[in-house]
This record gives structure tokens, C-alpha cells and sequence, in this order.
């Protein structure tokens, strides 16, 4: 039974993902419905957790606003998530960060590290970027329609009005 779940798990994971560790700033486009509208919604935030590299990758962030701390929990294979960014690294030693929950201000502040960032975030997946193409590719045939029936509508027109123009002619 546990094998079924672990082929149906992998089935619907994603070819490659970013690989974000404790201690990243990481930016998370994530799409959200709301009715029949779909839109991408920008969450960026501290990793202070990272579990499950194996599986199905959680991570949990942290960024505060207004003195409130906001948790969000991201399964980076889910389909809703669509691109992760890492921003900025930090230099840490541990794998769960907790203690960031209670430091504000300048405490909160990680040392930086530098990394290649043009080579952690390009992640290239195939299945998504034909996804985009075939997108792009019904845009442009719906507005290549929209052009040809706007060109017979107006080739139309002029038919009627050179009737208009010659019955006028007629009568005069």
C-alpha cells in the first residue's frame, strides 16, 4: 500500500526544484483561485525549516509585517507553487531556525553568503515551459481570430456602405 502512495506521490512531482536550505530569503510565487479569477500571490520570507528533502519538500517561512510574525508552509512540488527565488543565503549552522521567531529588529539579521544566484534559481522544467508555449500559443491563435473576424466585420461594413453609396447614386 505504501508503495502505491509513493508512485502516485512521484507522479506529480516536478522534474526539478530550487534547492533552498535553512537560512535562505526566499521569494515564493504561489497561485491562488479566487472564484473564477487565478492569480500569483508573492510570499517572501525567512526558511527556518526545510524537512523532508526526499519527499515532497515543506519548507516553512517566516516574515514579519507590522510587528506580527507570518508562518507559511510550502510543499515545493505542489502545482499552486509555481516559482521559488532565493534572494539572499545566510550563513547558518543549524537546520530548524525556531529561534528566529522570538528576535526582532537587527537581531534577526543573518550574515550573508555569497552564491551564484543566476545558477541556484535556474531551474529549468521542461513540462512547465511547454505548458507556457502552448499558452502563448492560443493566445496567439485566439487573437489572430479575433484579427479575421474583425477584418470580415469590417470588409462587411464597406460592402453595405458602397451599396448605401451606389443606391444614393441612383436616386440622384
Amino acid at each position: 500500500m505504501n508503495s502505491v502512495l509513493k508512485d502516485v506521490a512521484d507522479s506529480y512531482k516536478k522534474p526539478s526544484v530550487v534547492d533552498v536550505k535553512s537560512g535562505d530569503t526566499v521569494r515564493v510565487h504561489q497561485k491562488i483561485k479566487e472564484g473564477n479569477k487565478e492569480r500569483i500571490q508573492v510570499f517572501e520570507g525567512l526558511v527556518i525549516r526545510v524537512s523532508n528533502k526526499n519527499s515532497h519538500t515543506a519548507s516553512i517561512l517566516v516574515r514579519r509585517s507590522t510587528g506580527v510574525g507570518v508562518e507559511k508552509s510550502y510543499l515545493l512540488h505542489s502545482p499552486l507553487v509555481t516559482k521559488v527565488e532565493i534572494t539572499k543565503r545566510g550563513k547558518v549552522r543549524r537546520n530548524y531556525l525556531t529561534y528566529m521567531r522570538e528576535l526582532r529588529g537587527k537581531k534577526a539579521r543573518l550574515t550573508g553568503k555569497e552564491f551564484d544566484r543566476a545558477a541556484v534559481n535556474d531551474v529549468w522544467d521542461e513540462a512547465a515551459e511547454k505548458a507556457e508555449q502552448e499558452a502563448k500559443a492560443a493566445k496567439e491563435a485566439e487573437a489572430a481570430a479575433k484579427l479575421e473576424q474583425k477584418a470580415k466585420e469590417e470588409a462587411e461594413l464597406k460592402a453595405k456602405q458602397d451599396a448605401v453609396a451606389a443606391a444614393h447614386e441612383q436616386a440622384e
